[in-house]
């Protein structure tokens, strides 16, 4: 038997599986559905992506010049783990003046982006068995993050006749001694819900009721808001700061997804754990980026004309779809009053047989219907955490969403209502 037979015949069978974590996370369909439609579009399908939350924008010109000239002088190295000193500075004077909370620089930490700030907090405070309390519709990550913390997602549901906002009372009703988190997030993805301060003040008195309660407030989409809409640093609150923290980033308003930086603020023992988890994971944050998010947190308060010019056009595409959709029939629609998401109501579609397709029933099939009859590529609402809607991402040009809508028109014109609305 030769050496190459002996060692084939001896070898030991390997061991494939995986960690009961990673198996109980799910993936996320938004990338999912991101990916093939651009796949498809690659393969010359003319396809409408309108899935990824991710603004049309280029980044404004003095941020991106700021990222260059950080290449050219040579600032190409390690940055701190929790951010240049000059950043989190920038990111101290911001919070307190646009959303009148106060921290210094060893309160904060940058990140990798907003997401993994996110990620990071919740490892930091939740043990096995903690519950996670999520307002649903949610953003697909937060139950999966949870999930990776070994603690216990507990979707508490909100109606589009209330805009999609959490009820105190429902809330209120499910805290348990092992609730350890409340994600809030306003403006909302997916539904461009905002949050008024007076609710945000009912759920803060429930909070304060709960000692080991904290609240994590995903304010990403801070900036892209509809006046006479405003916007409510949940930290800002009476009794609030000690328990809050505080995600944002730069990726929605000033159109920097892919420079990947977000922060995190709030109790010093709480952001030394997400700086200890970073430490260890991916270290410090891109030292170009971080010379960038300096320039557009110096760009004037809100982001200044360059961010109000895009919250213009955002407003603009809004406007076009809640009247355009509006008008169709068996449709529901909660007017967003932030970010650039409709997740609009079409449950009354479900139900339908379709020649050629077969049966559409859920929020999935029928966006694989619209995808292969009007090759327009939607979120599902299942992932969201409401079957009944689908989202539709608005952060396109307006000529690009007056030809999916017709799209969506045409290849729905042909369907009726299962139920009379």
């Amino acid at each position: 038997m030769s050496k190459a037979e002996s060692s084939s015949s001896d070898q030991v069978k390997v061991d494939i599986s995986l960690s009961p974590r990673v198996n109980s996370v799910k993936p996320s369909k938004t990338v999912a559905i991101t990916d093939h439609a651009t796949a498809l579009a690659q393969a010359g399908v003319p396809v409408i992506r309108l899935a990824a939350g991710e603004p049309d924008f280029d980044t404004p010109a003095i941020i991106a010049e700021a990222g260059i000239n950080a290449i050219r002088e040579g600032y190409t190295r390690y940055s701190p783990n929790a951010g240049t000193l000059e950043l989190r500075t920038a990111i101290c004077h911001k919070l307190k003046e646009e959303n009148g909370i106060s921290y210094t620089p060893d309160q904060i930490v940058v990140s990798n982006g907003a997401k993994q700030s996110i990620l990071q907090a919740v490892l930091a405070v939740c043990s096995p068995g903690d519950e996670v309390i999520i307002p649903a519709p949610y953003w697909v990550s937060y139950p999966e993050m949870a999930r990776l913390a070994d603690a216990t997602p507990v979707i508490l549901p909100t109606l589009i006749s209330d805009n999609f906002l959490l009820d105190p009372e429902l809330l209120e009703s499910n805290i348990t001694e092992k609730s350890r988190l409340l994600i809030l997030c306003s403006p909302s993805n997916p539904t461009g819900s905002v949050y008024p301060k007076k609710l945000l003040e009912k759920i803060a008195e429930i909070v304060a009721k709960h000692p080991r309660l904290l609240v994590l407030s995903d304010e990403i989409y801070e900036h892209i808001i509809y006046a006479p809409a405003a916007h409510t640093s949940f930290a800002s609150l009476p009794g609030m700061w000690e328990r809050t923290l505080t995600v944002n980033g730069f990726s929605k308003a000033f159109a920097m997804t892919g420079w990947r930086l977000g922060y995190i603020a709030g109790r010093k023992n709480f952001i030394a754990a997400c700086n200890k988890i970073q430490s260890q994971s991916t270290s410090g944050a891109s030292s170009i980026a971080q010379k960038a998010g300096v320039a557009a947190l110096g760009l004037g308060y809100a982001g200044g004309e360059v961010v109000s010019t895009m919250v213009k056009a955002f407003r603009e595409r809004r406007d076009f779809l809640v009247k355009s959709f509006g008008e169709l029939e068996g449709v529901k629609i909660s007017e967003p009053q932030g970010a650039f998401y409709l997740f609009i109501d079409f449950s009354s579609y479900y139900g339908i047989e379709v020649e050629g397709f077969g049966k559409i029933e859920n929020s999935e099939s029928l966006c694989r219907y619209l995808l292969d009859k009007g090759q327009v590529a939607l979120v599902p609402g299942d992932a969201f955490g409401d079957d009944s809607c689908i989202r539709i991402s608005y952060a396109a040009s307006l000529t690009t969403l007056q030809a999916s809508f017709e799209r969506i028109k045409k290849a729905l014109i042909s369907l009726r209502p299962a139920v009379p609305v």
